[in-house]
């Protein structure tokens, strides 16, 4: 295992027993041409110049202001964040998701594209949590959480292929 994560949490054992840990970015980091913004731009200038034409500036102001904030945290890079499974949860940088507030766990691999642990909480808003694996080997990782958590296959939902497809 690596050297332990610096976290004071980790340290008083307030999660459990570390079982592993490693780091990584805390989003994927899609390349984007200069074709892609400009088809980005292309696309919310329609809407802009529609919600104008209809009429609605505060559509028009809104779309204008997605874009200014789209195009900003697209520029943004990623941290690079701590994770760690625990004998009570998984923990993300800052967040816990405790095995019980965990309905079942699915890894998403396909070599050199996408390696992610996907759980399934108990969560109404959000269900899913991703959580990249980098270089971790996923075999271990499943190892590690299958006495604690089920291993129910899921499907990539629909927002994860528009993700994957618009490279966003």
């Amino acid at each position: 295992m690596d050297e332990p994560i610096p976290d004071e949490n980790l340290k008083r054992g307030d999660y459990g027993r570390l079982l592993h840990q490693w780091q990584g970015p805390e989003f994927e980091v899609y390349e984007k041409s200069d074709q892609w913004y400009a088809w980005a731009g292309i696309f919310l200038l329609v809407i802009v110049v529609y919600a104008m034409f209809t009429n609605g500036p505060i559509m028009a102001i809104t779309f204008i202001m997605v874009g200014i904030v789209g195009y900003i945290q697209l520029q943004k890079d990623p941290r690079n964040v701590n994770f760690a499974i625990t004998t009570e949860g998984i923990i993300a940088d800052k967040d816990i998701y405790l095995f019980e507030n965990v309905y079942s766990f699915w890894i998403f691999y396909d070599p050199h594209h996408t390696k992610i642990i996907s759980l399934h909480t108990k969560a109404s808003m959000l269900p899913f949590v991703h959580i990249p694996l980098q270089d971790e080997d996923p075999v271990q990782v499943r190892e590690i959480l299958l006495p604690y958590i089920p291993e129910i296959k899921q499907e990539p939902s629909m927002v994860d292929t528009i993700e994957k497809l618009l490279h966003i």
